[in-house]
């Protein structure tokens, strides 16, 4: 059911400490909270909720998380533990009186993200809106953007043969067990032996051991999946819940190292794609190609993020230009005049390839465009938060809605 619109009684409490009492009033997270129309995104969040059932937490308590965890660079637990002990964020978060404990589960951040989507474009807009509204940001900063593509990183151990073999027979048996499927044997302690000796002998440079490890999991693993069928076969309600972790354990337990083609690199998140870099430090990284559209020149307020999204299945950067180039524009309102990108995107689909302008690029570069050409480092994100870069020292001075530092 929809969320209940948040409201104030404006009165005392004789055992309760108003907050608006105890914290300063000019500080920016309370001016900021004032600039924001959160009427507006619980309207537009509106439609995700049915006309029946038990109300949702009110939006602006769930989305004020949000913005908190990444203005502060806090992990779902961290935002919220820090949330009871200041009064700051209880009142960003449209609390009246001072809360002693948190009044939600941890877990609802998760339920709410996944019930988001593609609304979280919502909140980019708003904090574009602000920033714009309090002068940190100006209508022909939009027009010269540089796009880039970086690697979002799951957070998942580095994938190994022995590892998810292990992951595999522990997911199955987790599920079995949840179903109430008796299994002849469950092979997680043998898997778990089998996984740390793999891992042993391969540090030593054994490997005709560590691979008879793997071929303990491999043969383990087998007889799992083959007994978990016999004994949901003709349920069908069980066959649809063991479908797709069958499939994925199937496929972990055939597919070779150096193979080609598709590979699983998680049992739990089976989105997570292996993308190379090149980096010294880290030639191969295991998570979800983003593109992020940020402005050229530095804003009053500081360097913005404009769009951010993922692109699932690795695409060529050329081939995702001219989507990421409309989305902005669209997000924005304002016609991009001139894209800056690096060589990765030759041979792009942008609509305009004239106001396109590639790192090397000799032809047409001159004078102010060369100058702005060299300016596409500033969009390097070490940072996983791909959203909003934007710097806490300029919320001092020029209100924004920050949802990653810049850094």
């Amino acid at each position: 059911m929809r969320p209940r619109k948040h409201e104030t009684t404006g009165s005392g409490d004789l055992f309760r400490a108003r907050l608006d009492q105890i914290i300063n009033m000019r500080h920016e997270l309370v001016q900021l909270a004032g600039k924001i129309d959160w009427d507006f995104i619980d309207g537009e969040i509106a439609p995700l909720y049915r006309d029946s059932g038990r109300p949702g937490i009110a939006t602006r308590f769930v989305i004020g998380l949000f913005l908190l965890k990444h203005m502060y660079g806090l992990s779902d637990e961290g935002v919220c533990e820090r949330w009871v002990y200041d009064a700051y964020f209880q009142h960003f978060t449209g609390e009246e009186f001072f809360q002693h404990e948190f009044p939600h589960e941890r877990s609802d951040l998760s339920h709410w993200r996944k019930r988001l989507g593609d609304k979280l474009e919502l909140l980019l807009a708003e904090s574009l809106r602000v920033a714009h509204e309090s002068g940190a940001l100006r209508t022909k900063d939009l027009a010269r953007v540089t796009v880039d593509t970086t690697v979002q990183p799951k957070n998942i151990t580095f994938p190994t043969d022995a590892k998810l073999l292990h992951a595999a027979v522990k997911g199955l048996t987790r599920l079995a067990r949840k179903h109430g499927v008796r299994l002849r044997q469950s092979y997680v302690r043998i898997a778990k032996r089998a996984a740390m000796m793999a891992a042993r002998y391969a540090h030593a440079k054994q490997f005709n051991r560590h691979r008879r490890q793997l071929r303990i999991l491999r043969t383990r693993l087998g007889r799992l999946i083959r007994d978990i069928r016999r004994k949901i076969a003709s349920h069908a309600d069980l066959e649809a819940a063991f479908a797709w972790p069958l499939s994925r354990a199937d496929q972990i337990r055939s597919q070779q190292q150096r193979q080609r083609g598709w590979k699983l690199y998680s049992f739990h998140a089976p989105e997570v794609e292996c993308i190379g870099k090149g980096k010294a430090s880290a030639p191969y990284e295991f998570g979800v190609k983003a593109s992020v559209v940020t402005t050229n020149a530095r804003a009053p307020g500081g360097q913005f993020v404009l769009h951010a999204r993922t692109l699932p299945g690795n695409p060529y950067d050329g081939h995702t230009l001219g989507a990421v180039i409309e989305a902005a524009q669209r997000l924005t309102g304002r016609e991009i005049e001139r894209a800056y990108v690096d060589k990765g995107y030759r041979g792009h689909d942008a609509p305009n390839p004239r106001r396109v302008f590639i790192s090397g690029q000799k032809r047409g570069v001159f004078g102010r465009i060369k100058r702005e050409l060299r300016r596409r480092w500033m969009i390097v994100l070490s940072d996983t938060n791909l959203i909003n870069a934007y710097t806490k020292k300029s919320i001092q001075t020029t209100l924004s809605i920050t949802m990653a530092p810049n850094r």
